[in-house]
């Protein structure tokens, strides 16, 4: 099991001394065993979309990731899993239905991909209780303006459940990443409750315009702001007020447990930003629990 206990007390001394119950965390990663080795694997042979090594921290089985997490104090979580390929989403979200059924405080994901049937099983997952859906450009290699996606879409700003999308272009550019394919969807889908991953890094100030034009775009801070980025896709100084001014739409991410540093070190590259404590709430709990109506 990795060495967590050493950092547990320094997480909960951070979320206790803002006054807070725990953190939300709306970006971890929970998948069937044999796709997530099949990341880690990726990941160790620094595979084109990472783009540079990258260890993973928290190698452990499912049982104790779970553990790990709730002895951070994180509250609720989810399960962040997408496709590469036609024939897996329905297959990936009978699984995390599972997962969430075992899991009750694993807020229950799912996703899908641009293929025949799509809008038939997002609907099928809605029924079942999804209450946030991932979407990866990047690594799917979509547009997200296929026309195969458009009923998904529609259904999921109607439904009113997130879903958060890998649309900026780091660590590496794809195919359809960016602002501008996104964009197209909102302004189909106005009421589209989307959640930016990653703060849409490196695309920063672009990602942070869209949020600003669309009442229910929110952005997660998945990577964001920590040493591993910093070096290769900074955050400009001169945006951090406007970070300020979307407080009400930035959520805690982290990417666990596919992270090249202690979680510890997430938490900490948010209070360095120097925004104040209120913010930090927000970000680490107060938003999330909104979104979710936790």
């Amino acid at each position: 099991m990795s060495n967590v206990r050493a950092e547990t007390e320094q997480i909960t001394a951070f979320w206790r001394g803002l006054g807070l119950p725990g953190l939300i965390d709306v970006h971890t990663h929970f998948m069937p065993e044999n796709v997530l080795a099949k990341v880690w694997a990726y990941f160790d042979a620094a595979g084109p979309l990472t783009g540079r090594e990258w260890a993973i921290t928290y190698r452990d089985d499912e049982a104790e990731r779970l553990a790990t997490l709730r002895e951070f104090g994180v509250q609720a979580f989810t399960a962040m899993l997408y496709p590469h390929k036609p024939g897996m989403a329905a297959w990936l979200n009978d699984w995390a239905s599972a997962f969430a059924a075992r899991t009750p405080d694993c807020l229950h994901t799912a996703t899908f991909f641009p293929e025949p049937g799509a809008e038939r099983y997002v609907a099928q997952a809605v029924e079942a209780g999804a209450r946030v859906f991932k979407a990866h450009l990047q690594v799917g290699a979509y547009d997200p303006n296929d026309p195969l996606l458009d009923g998904v879409w529609g259904l999921l700003a109607e439904s009113g459940v997130p879903v958060v999308t890998h649309c900026g272009s780091g660590p590496v550019p794809g195919k359809h990443t960016g602002p501008g394919p996104i964009r197209e969807v909102l302004a189909r889908h106005p009421r589209l409750r989307l959640v930016v991953a990653h703060l849409g890094l490196p695309d920063y100030a672009e990602f942070l315009d869209l949020a600003a034009a669309h009442r229910y775009v929110q952005l997660d801070t998945t990577m964001a702001f920590t040493d591993f980025t910093e070096r290769t896709a900074p955050f400009p100084r001169e945006l951090r007020p406007r970070l300020v001014e979307l407080q009400d739409r930035i959520l805690l991410g982290t990417d666990f447990p596919n992270i090249p540093y202690p979680y510890l070190h997430a938490l900490e590259a948010l209070a360095r930003l120097d925004l104040g404590d209120d913010w930090l709430r927000a970000v680490c709990h107060g938003n999330a629990a909104r979104l979710f109506a936790l």
